[in-house]
Parts: C-alpha cells; structure tokens; sequence
C-alpha cells in the first residue's frame, strides 16, 4: 500500500490519499518490443540470404512459406530454416542454413526496438515507486537477451519465462507466481498485453486489472485460428504512454474504463 499526494487545483489543497494499484505486469513481445516488425525484416534477410547462397526460390514465397512454419509450430520455434530447407531441396544444407541464421540474427539485433514512449513509462513508473514484472511466453534465455538488447536487464523486480512457471498463458499460474514474487495482491496488480486470448485473459482469471495493447496486436495474422476464448479488457491502450492515464483512473477508483 502507498500514498499519493492528490492537488486540489481550485483551492490549492494537498490531499494523502491511498493508492489502489501497487504492481504493473507486462508483457513483452508486442507489448514493450516491437516483436513482429522485427521478426518480418530478420526472416526477409535470412531469405534474402538464402537465395544468395543458392537456394532456388522466390523472396515473398519463401517469407509467406517460412510464417506457414511459424504458425503451425510457434512463432519461437527454433529450427523453423531446417524444416524450410529441406521442404525446398530435400534434405538439409549447411551452407544455406549457416547464411540463414547469420543474417537473422544481424538484422535481428539491429531491428529490435521499444515501442514509442516504453522508456519513458517505465521511468515514470519506476520514480513512482510502482513495482514492475515482466511475464513472457517466450524461452527464458531469449527473453533474456532481448532484455539486455534493449538495456532494461535492470528495470523489472521480476521477470518471469515459460522456463520459470512451465505454464503457458492464459493459465493463471504465471500472473499469480509474479504477483506472489512481487508481494502484491491481485486487486493492487495491473496486466498490459497485446493478445486477448492469453494477456487479457489470464490476468482476468488471476484477478487483475487489464489493460489491452491494441497498439501492439500484430501477432493475430501469423497464429493459428482458433475458437480460443478471450475476455474484455478493462481498458484499451492505442499507445503505451496511455497506461499513464489509465493507471491515474484506477488509482483515483475508476475500475473499467474502457479506451483511454
């Protein structure tokens, strides 16, 4: 629990009034990094790369072909070029793939950035005291290392894998294992993330707040359809620095709010 100092702007009162919202979750591809831009010019330059090296195939064939894999194994899948390849010649090629993974990861490092307005907010939260988590489905070691490529390997009190719960979203077990971590009841939490199916709705089944990153949904496109159910947000973000506002709502009582 912690206080805020509440302006009356009229008569110039200082008002200490209890904040409702202690913790903010996030999550982080889509959310924080523009995850996706990155992925589509890091498999543009692979194939670029193993055209280059010899592999018979169109440029935007082989791009549409190599998300088909993504979305039928997960858009982390690691071996998503062997299986490529060898659907192309059949059978795998060191050099092709060698020239894929190069250049993936190149354009890659280069291309991964923080949406507009990230690090502003998370300075903001963090001068306010707030605590900070970061839940991800994605392996703990590349969570890991987009982190680092992105210097926030010091911003977040807990960072939370699949690796670490062995639970995928929108099971409830990875939200409730942050907020234990964190030392924060569900009430005083808040999850921002950009999929419904599995930010929105574990954290309404873990009983948090939830914001929906509407600026971020560009996943929807390469997963698999599906009749999964989704749930409401509480509040929709067109841009991350809207959580600002949303988080005054809910601080001043405001529960469900829907667009900021």
């Amino acid at each position: 629990m912690r206080l805020i100092l509440v302006t009356d702007p009229v008569k110039g009162w200082w008002i200490v009034a209890e904040r409702l919202i202690d913790a903010v979750i996030f999550d982080l591809d889509n959310t924080l990094t523009d995850f996706m831009r990155a992925k589509e010019r890091s498999i543009t330059e692979a194939v670029e790369a193993m055209i280059d090296a010899g592999l018979p195939v169109a440029r935007q064939e082989a791009v549409d072909a190599i998300f088909a894999i993504y979305r039928d194994k997960g858009i982390e899948y690691q071996r998503v070029f062997n299986i490529y390849i060898e659907q192309v010649i059949g059978r795998m090629d060191d050099r092709i793939l060698a020239s894929a993974v190069v250049a993936y990861r190149r354009a890659r490092d280069s291309a991964l950035v923080l949406y507009p307005h990230a690090q502003l907010v998370l300075n903001r939260l963090i001068k306010e005291g707030y605590k900070l988590a970061v839940v991800s489905d994605a392996p703990r070691f590349e969570a890991w290392l987009r982190l680092t490529a992105l210097g926030l390997q010091h911003t977040f009190d807990v960072v939370l894998t699949y690796d670490d719960t062995g639970a995928h979203k929108p099971n409830p077990k990875p939200f409730r294992m942050a907020l234990e971590k964190l030392g924060v009841p569900a009430e005083r939490g808040l999850i921002i993330g950009d999929w419904r199916e599995r930010d929105i709705l574990g954290g309404r089944n873990a009983g948090l707040h939830t914001v929906y990153a509407r600026y971020g949904d560009l996943y929807s496109q390469y997963a698999t359809k599906s009749d999964a159910p989704t749930a409401e947000p509480d509040f929709v973000a067109e841009d991350l620095l809207q959580l600002l506002d949303i988080l005054e709502k809910l601080n001043a009582g405001q529960t469900r709010g829907g667009q900021a």
